[in-house]
Formats: structure tokens, sequence, C-alpha cells
């Protein structure tokens, strides 16, 4: 019996991964090329691994989101790929052993606070019709700004000058560079990943598919 579930969860975890790869790897899905950044709409099926198969296999799907990102920023680079992998250099910028800290950490963490923000919203709204759809979007919301929020705030704290060239800005006011990205890529993206992780996630736990 623990054989058979240990499988299954393999194969639920080899599912998710296998969206995020395909998402990845088409263009213009997974990430959508900006210039000077990349939107990105995988970190919904690691939000609801996350939810759905509990923080640790969260957190292996977070680790695939991370490799794709390196892949992708490594052989398909932007001005700023050097903040991603150590691999891709600019001029006389390039990247290092923080670029996969700011590539990884952000992603692995996205596939586990999910789960604990969509049980601490359940307990409290479990009673209520609206109860589980309000859980899933919060829970949503909160993978997305974790992505978001922690890659933008270490690429300031790792890559603030490097940055701010790249992107031909001064350094005194890079930090505002930042928080309009964070307006402009992060606000949308965590609305849709509110929405779909909702949407999608109610179907799922009402289909009893997982």
């Amino acid at each position: 019996m623990k054989t058979k579930h240990s499988t299954l969860g393999l194969v639920q975890v080899a599912l998710f991964a296998a969206l995020i790869i395909l998402m990845a790897f088409t263009p213009f899905l997974g990430y959508i090329p900006l210039g000077f950044t990349r939107a990105t709409i995988i970190h919904i099926p690691v939000i609801l691994g996350s939810v759905l198969l509990g923080p640790k296999k969260g957190a292996v799907l977070g680790f695939v989101f991370g490799l794709t990102s390196l892949v992708n920023n490594t052989m398909n680079p932007t001005a700023t790929s050097f903040v991603f992998s150590p691999f891709y250099e600019l001029g006389e910028i390039h990247g290092g052993i923080p670029s996969l800290i700011i590539c990884f950490i952000p992603r692995i963490l996205t596939g586990v606070i999910p789960y604990y923000v969509y049980r601490f919203f359940h307990r409290i709204f479990r009673e209520k019709k609206w109860g589980t759809t309000t859980s899933l979007g919060a829970a949503g919301i909160a993978g997305a700004l974790t992505n978001t929020l922690l890659v933008m705030n270490m690429i300031f704290l790792f890559f603030r000058d490097a940055y701010a060239a790249a992107n031909n800005t001064a350094s005194e006011t890079v930090y505002l560079f930042i928080l309009t990205i964070i307006g402009i890529n992060g606000v949308p993206e965590a609305i849709v990943a509110a929405l779909l992780t909702a949407l999608v996630g109610r179907i799922i736990l009402k289909a009893k598919i997982i």
C-alpha cells in the first residue's frame, strides 16, 4: 500500500513537472519576453502542486521551475539574464553564485509557501460556501508574490549596480526601477495566479483527480 502511494506521488509530481517544462520551452507561453525582463505564468502549476500535493513535492516543482529559468536564461538570454545564470555575460557584467541563489531559492519557496497560506485560510473559511475558492486564490497570490518579491529584491541585493547598468538606469534610482517592474509584472501575475489557482484548483478538488 505504501509503495502504491509512493508511486502515485511520483506520477503526480512528474505530471506537474512535465507541464512546467512544456510551458517553459513553448515560445511566449511560460516565459514572455519583455526586453528588459520576462513575465511568467510557470509559477501557477508550481502553486497548484504545492496546494494539492504538499510543500515537499511543491519544493521539487519549484526546483524544476528554477532549472527551466536557468536553462532559458543561458540558452535564450535577455539583457539581464546574468542575474539568473552564472554562464551568461554581458560585456564586463557576468553572473555567479548569487545568480543560482536568485534562480532557485525564490522558485523553491514558491512551491512551499502557498500550501501553508491555503491551509491557513481554509482553516478560517472552511465553513463558508466560498471558503475553498478564497483559500485557493490567496495561495495563488502568495505564490506569485513570493516569486516576484524575492527575485527582484535579491537582484537589488546582489546585482544592484550591474542591473542598473544593464537597464541604463542610475544605481541611485535602480530600486525605483525594480518597483516599477514589480508593479508592471508582479501585480498582474499575482491577479492571474489568484484566478487560475482558484479556478483550476477547485475543479481538481471537486473532481477528486488528486
